[in-house]
């Protein structure tokens, strides 16, 4: 088993972790690999978190949709940029469906429950907040002249001019965009009403064409920065990207919303935050300088 897991996190690494940061330690990273991980030490500190389970068979998420209903996530407990997710589930159909074909991305699987609001990546240094950033999926705003297809045209155009690429992807006009617009009514001949967001896709990240918005850490509520500037000491950790969800806002205590805290990325993709699509771009070398100089213990060890 162990000989597996470690074919398995080298082809992750390999694959899938191109630009991701490496400013801890192989101790540390081991502690991060897994949702799982991540959800226990969250639970032992009184941190806010979804309730959820591993799983590798059927039954026992069924048992966890009876007990607490929908909406649910399914996701592998290993994985990064929202690979391998489902979400949000409503119904057994849509559950039996996430459940096989999670299975593509990892043996063991995470059913947690699904809160809809506001998408963070916060990225923490031991004693502050480096960087915040709000992750929406990818949509476009109507102008109620414009058709779906135009509107998509017009964002990439955007995104172009402001040099985002190829770390913000474009919006595709694909078979999957139609898919998830069917299951809305709507094609890209559709025509939104002045200002009505339409979303094309369900995940927040990079590659189906999701952005970033660059949050004011003046913004952030106290409470919320203290709860946040603890989270790396739990995993003695010089930096973290901890991705969590606010029913109303980062700028709302976390003890007067729902908040789900979902997981810690030991090496998290920190180029995005230097090319938001909204919001004012951040200078961030004072904190790369610093962690330069870190001294990593085994930092290229498996």
């Amino acid at each position: 088993m162990k000989t597996l897991k470690k074919l398995l996190y080298s082809s992750i690494e390999r694959y899938f972790l191109g630009g991701c940061s490496n400013y801890n330690s192989l101790a540390t990273r081991k502690s991060c690999r897994s949702k799982k991980q991540a959800r226990e030490v969250f639970k032992t500190h009184g941190i806010p978190h979804a309730q959820g389970a591993v799983f590798y068979g059927l039954l026992k998420p069924l048992r966890f949709a009876i007990r607490h209903g929908f909406p649910l996530v399914v996701k592998p407990n290993v994985s990064g940029f929202s690979r391998g997710s489902h979400f949000p589930i409503t119904t057994y159909g849509e559950l039996l469906k996430a459940v096989v074909m999670v299975k593509i991305w990892w043996p063991s699987s995470i059913i947690e429950q699904y809160l809809q609001g506001k998408n963070y990546r916060i990225v923490v240094l031991q004693d502050e907040i480096m960087s915040t950033i709000r992750r929406y999926p990818p949509f476009v705003k109507g102008d109620g002249r414009s058709t779906i297809a135009q509107l998509i045209d017009r964002e990439n155009e955007i995104r172009q001019s402001m040099d985002l690429h190829p770390v913000i992807h474009p919006l595709a006009k694909n078979s999957t965009t139609v898919r998830f617009l069917r299951k809305k009514n709507m094609r890209l001949s559709s025509i939104p009403g002045d200002g009505e967001t339409v979303t094309l896709h369900n995940r927040i990240s990079l590659a189906p064409g999701g952005v970033v918005e660059v949050i004011d850490k003046d913004r952030i509520h106290p409470k919320n920065r203290e709860l946040l500037e603890k989270i790396p000491a739990l995993f003695d950790a010089n930096i973290l990207g901890v991705d969590a969800i606010f029913e109303l806002g980062i700028e709302t205590p976390h003890n007067r919303q729902r908040v789900f805290f979902l997981e810690v990325n030991s090496r998290p993709y920190l180029k995005m935050h230097d090319f938001p699509r909204y919001g004012n771009k951040e200078n961030l070398h004072p904190y790369f300088d610093r962690l330069e100089k870190l001294e990593i213990t085994q930092g290229d060890t498996f």
